[in-house]
């Protein structure tokens, strides 16, 4: 039997590390994310990326407990939805997922969206959050889908800065400004949608590419992210596809490849640009 496929860790900047490669398991119905999330952990998966906006956060919980894998070795990853946003509704919206995914603490904890059209209401979340940190109820906290400048905001009035910044990011939408953002400040940048929810896998280009190296398309673009030092969490409800998407730690692109998938970079969003979404 092959041993299971590790991933290297990413260093937060609040000296924890995260894999640089993950599960995520957004649009996963609740009742078969728990044997998904089971299965992962059993072939060398250890960060789990859940929110509370996909109604799987009992799943998930279940399918740490199932694995076998001990909660320490897991990191445990999930979100606020921006109907939570505010000081005392994100303690409350973090009881519930606490409560959900049968946990005595968190991992990581993010706000899923800045909703900046409703003001500044994610800079009170952010003090929420650090005082779950300060309680010892949240390892590291950080943002999804935030702007440089919404991170700006937060680090007027930060206490902990955020350790990590979640975004679409893919070969279409290669987000410069917010990885030379982020790099500059030691937060960790990490991919959600990181094929494009799966419209990447036709271009003829990495096609050829994943011939050469006897590869998926899949695999050669989380390889790209992987050389890029971003993290990715890649959502499949295929067992086959789990494992084929953990498996990209035995090649390497080179230069010239890496430039050429980033320059298939059109800033194309499948998701909606975080100033829109309120």
């Amino acid at each position: 039997m092959n041993k299971p496929a590790t991933s290297p860790v990413t260093n937060l900047l609040d000296g924890t590390t995260i894999p640089q490669l993950g599960l995520g398991v957004y649009k996963v119905d609740n009742d078969i994310a728990a044997p998904l999330v089971s299965h992962a952990l059993q072939n060398g998966y250890r960060l789990i990326d859940t929110a509370s906006m996909y109604e799987n956060e009992v799943g998930v919980g279940q399918g740490i407990r199932d694995s076998g894998v001990p909660r320490e070795e897991v990191l445990v990853a999930t979100k606020f939805w921006m109907d939570d946003l505010g000081f005392e509704n994100t303690l409350r919206a973090f009881d519930k997922s606490l409560k959900s995914l049968g946990l005595d603490y968190l991992d990581l904890y993010l706000i899923h969206w800045p909703a900046p059209k409703r003001g500044l209401l994610y800079v009170d979340s952010w003090k929420a959050m650090e005082k779950l940190k300060n309680e010892g109820l949240i390892r590291s906290i950080g943002v999804c889908n935030f702007h440089t400048h919404h991170i700006d905001e937060i680090l007027k009035v930060a206490e902990h800065k955020p350790v990590l910044n979640q975004v679409e990011l893919h070969p279409w939408l290669t987000q410069e400004k917010v990885l030379e953002y982020d790099n500059s400040r030691a937060i960790a940048t990490q991919a959600w949608s990181p094929l494009a929810r799966g419209k990447i896998l036709e271009d003829p280009m990495l096609a050829t590419l994943a011939e050469a190296y006897g590869k998926s398309v899949a695999q050669v673009v989380l390889r790209w992210h992987i050389q890029r030092g971003v993290a990715v969490i890649p959502k499949s409800n295929s067992k086959e596809r789990i494992l084929e998407n953990i498996n990209v730690f035995d090649f390497e692109l080179t230069e010239q490849q890496m430039s050429e998938i980033t320059a298939l970079n059109t800033n194309f969003r499948t998701g909606v640009d975080p100033e829109d979404r309120n």
